[in-house]
């Protein structure tokens, strides 16, 4: 299925916040990568949200840090130090996203990938690619990654992408090496006291639900895939699920998301900062 950058969407109006809960309205200036890692800790422990955490993801954009959540999911990348500090002050947990299973051209790490990892073009998206997610090489610089999360303040990983054996990555990649890369990425995100997110990755929530300690999901209802998240809620962990479109959509899918206990969001489709929250 589709990311977050698939489609394109509406900026949300005012005019729907009793019905869904509210609608509110960073540069790039990126961060270097710390190639060290420290020895995996036995007794790591880390944060553990629960259903009907308020949250804000935001990917694009000057970062709006008014938000009345207690989540923040932010780029990596892309957040200073200083704005993660600042969020923390007030109280809020920080989600830090990254690309897990595509090169991005632009990342300051970019040069390290192998070519012989580096697949099929996203299609839709210059510069970013597959990656061959059974390459040693492709596994130390997602370590790398965490690690930098570790450092920055990050209370968890974000990690996109980690569903590439559902499709044309221009490797044959099997369910099999699927579920031993994300449970890689958990590992690793654990061993350094992070909490990590299963992004997407409908088909394999099963499997998946006890290594993750979230799930970040793009339009399940879009694509009647909904209740293949409960496995999450039953297990106390909350589904922070993101739709794209307006308040038109918003309407329309609020209701049955708080009936499922998800932690919706009606989002532009470019992760900027407006959003309509179902509850």
């Amino acid at each position: 299925m589709p990311n977050w950058k698939t489609l394109l969407c509406l900026v949300p109006a005012l005019p729907l916040l009793g019905a869904c809960g509210g609608s509110e309205a960073a540069s790039l200036s990126g961060e270097p990568v710390d190639t060290v890692t420290p020895a995996v800790e036995a007794t790591a422990t880390w944060w553990r949200p629960a259903p009907g955490t308020r949250w804000q993801i935001q990917l694009n954009g000057t970062l709006n840090t008014s938000f009345n959540v207690a989540v923040y999911d932010v780029d990596l990348f892309d957040t200073p130090v200083s704005t993660l500090n600042a969020l923390k002050a007030q109280g809020r947990k920080v989600i830090c996203y990254f690309s897990a299973g595509s090169y991005e051209n632009w990342r300051s790490d970019a040069g390290s990938f192998p070519a012989a990892a580096l697949g099929n073009a996203l299609d839709g998206w210059p510069g970013e690619r597959w990656l061959d997610i059974r390459n040693t090489k492709v596994r130390d610089i997602m370590r790398t990654r965490i690690e930098l999360a570790r450092q920055k303040g990050c209370d968890a990983v974000d990690p996109d992408n980690v569903d590439g054996y559902a499709n044309a990555t221009g490797f044959k990649l099997t369910s099999a090496d699927q579920l031993s890369f994300n449970r890689f990425l958990a590992t690793e995100a654990h061993a350094r006291g992070l909490a990590v997110g299963l992004k997407n990755d409908v088909g394999q929530v099963a499997q998946l639900v006890n290594d993750f300690d979230f799930q970040v999901n793009e339009e399940c209802f879009q694509y009647d895939e909904c209740e293949e998240l409960l496995p999450f809620i039953a297990a106390g962990k909350p589904v922070f699920s993101i739709e794209y479109g307006g308040n038109a959509l918003a309407q329309q899918i609020c209701p049955q998301a708080n009936a499922l206990n998800f932690d919706t969001l009606v989002k532009n489709l470019d992760l900027d900062a407006p959003r309509i929250s179902c509850r």
